[in-house]
């Protein structure tokens, strides 16, 4: 018996299914196979049905048509005046996100445009999806929304897209609350699922959203996509669990479900989040290799890798692949750059530093970089620099706490024998917090004494006391390499007298200064 195929469309259209013997393809795995399980059947007729005419195959266009989501001209023109409109909406409740009423009162103003014109309420998702980087007015917004559920039920779209709202804006007891009314109502699908394991994922409850994934498996009525994958690759990697993010990529295999750009990329990531530079490197590479192509994002995660690797050579090409995007306003992974410049040995750092640092405006200034660039400038007796980076520290209230620093600034201090800015530095340090060491005062009088200003340094151990530091075995032998260089013999004689008492000793090398 030969069979028909049916297709329900504006005019229902009879082919032998002969005519696409050439034409092999499975519904099973098409995109497209839940629009045609209901409307595909077949019918069985005569075996003695006439093969059809060359005619017949005119009608194959038209077949081929319905297994294609491209949208028409006409669509996309229609979407594309919706998604403008919406767009004046959005600036309009942003202008007035400070006021309540006004929010309200511009809702009620556009509610026949956002509720009324598109029945599949691809409106009102499109404005929710505009104020994503306003999650708290786009959560004020859908409230109304709520409120005009007697009118316009909620769609599953609308559940969805304000479950992802609600945890972008913290409120995880209000996206599990939208959860169950979905599911109450019987509207939930995988992307409602989708949706609120993101809420989970974005507030840190890994459990949770790993409990509903596990939930979705047994619902009869969804399945898992590989949005729901990724949200789970992302969930492992930021907690650098590498093997269960692993284990997730090869149940996409098992799956035959198709990795995407996001797939890749949160496995990038996560291997960025572990410190796994090889396969970071090789995921990398394979997605290349792959149908899938890397985008911006994939881009940037591999710059932050090679920055943090300390891979400057691929960390410039990327920067230079990258510039407009990650100069114009992507400040944190500058910093990053500069970090890796930092702890880097090339001999033009500094510049190189100094480079990305004019892409950063001072409204975005961080009291850990401001530490590292002094420590930096003073490795490299940079002083200008160094003071310039010191001054800002105090007009911010940063204090510098590490002792390693401490001796990277009065080491270079010495090495540029600047005493007098040493001790303007000292005496603004007390005052300020910095973590005081011996080291600054011994430096000093060491200075002090180079230049023969003995007064000066016999003050410092008046400082010192006025510190709570008590003289060391190394604050005598200064003072007695100063004086014997000097040829003050009686000074001499006083501080090896109280060196002998305190069985210190008398040092035999002058060569301290």
């Amino acid at each position: 018996m030969k069979q028909l195929w049916k297709f329900s469309v504006r005019r229902r259209i009879l082919v032998n299914r002969n005519i696409f013997a050439p034409f092999s393809f499975s519904l099973a795995n098409n995109s497209n196979y839940d629009m045609f399980h209901h409307g595909l059947h077949t019918q069985s007729c005569s075996s003695s049905s006439p093969v059809p005419s060359i005619s017949s195959f005119s009608l194959l266009p038209n077949i081929i048509e319905l297994f294609s989501n491209k949208p028409s001209d006409q669509d996309l023109l229609v979407r594309s005046i919706m998604q403008r409109k919406v767009t004046e909406v959005m600036h309009e409740l942003i202008q007035n996100a400070e006021d309540s009423d006004k929010i309200v009162k511009v809702l009620e103003d556009n509610e026949g445009f956002l509720l009324r014109r598109h029945a599949d309420s691809s409106t009102f998702v499109e404005l929710l999806k505009q104020l994503g980087s306003q999650p708290h007015l786009a959560l004020e917004v859908f409230n109304w929304r709520r409120r005009q559920e007697g009118s316009f039920p909620l769609t599953a779209e609308e559940y969805a897209k304000s479950i992802t709202v609600a945890g972008r804006s913290k409120n995880v007891d209000l996206a599990v609350e939208l959860f169950t009314k979905a599911s109450n109502k019987r509207v939930k699908t995988t992307s409602i699922y989708n949706a609120l394991m993101g809420a989970y994922m974005y507030n840190g409850l890994a459990d949770k959203c790993h409990s509903l994934f596990r939930d979705l498996k047994t619902d009869a009525n969804c399945v898992p996509t590989i949005v729901t994958y990724n949200i789970l690759l992302s969930v492992f990697g930021r907690l650098m669990l590498v093997d269960h993010m692993e284990a997730t990529l090869r149940e996409i295999h098992d799956l035959d479900l198709s990795p995407n750009v996001s797939t890749y990329n949160h496995l990038i990531a996560g291997y960025v989040t572990a410190w796994m530079w090889d396969k970071m490197e090789q995921t990398f590479l394979k997605m290349k290799a792959s149908s899938v192509k890397p985008n911006t994002d994939t881009f940037l995660l591999m710059l932050r890798g090679y920055a943090h690797s300390d891979n400057l050579e691929k960390m410039e090409e990327m920067h230079e692949l990258l510039k407009d995007h990650v100069d114009e306003k992507n400040f944190p992974l500058i910093r990053t750059m500069i970090c890796a410049y930092c702890r880097s040995t090339i001999a033009d750092k500094v510049t190189k530093i100094e480079a990305l640092l004019k892409l950063i405006p001072k409204e975005e200034y961080r009291p850990w970089l401001n530490v590292l660039l002094i420590k930096v400038y003073a490795q490299e007796d940079w002083l200008e620099r160094m003071e310039s980076s010191i001054n800002e520290a105090f007009e911010h209230g940063t204090s510098v706490n590490t002792l390693h620093v401490m001796r990277s600034i009065i080491a270079s201090y010495y090495r540029c024998n600047a005493v007098d800015k040493l001790t303007n530095f000292v005496s603004r340090a007390e005052c300020s917090g910095w973590r005081i060491c011996r080291s600054l005062y011994h430096c000093k009088m060491v200075m002090f004494a180079s230049e023969k200003r003995f007064e000066e340094m016999e003050s410092v151990l008046d400082e010192m006391k006025n510190m709570n530091l008590d003289w060391t075995k190394k604050t005598f032998w200064i003072l007695y390499k100063a004086y014997s260089l000097s040829d003050c013999r009686y000074k001499v004689d006083q501080v090896a007298c109280y060196m002998c008492k305190l069985g210190y000793g008398i040092p035999s090398d002058l060569s301290l200064f």
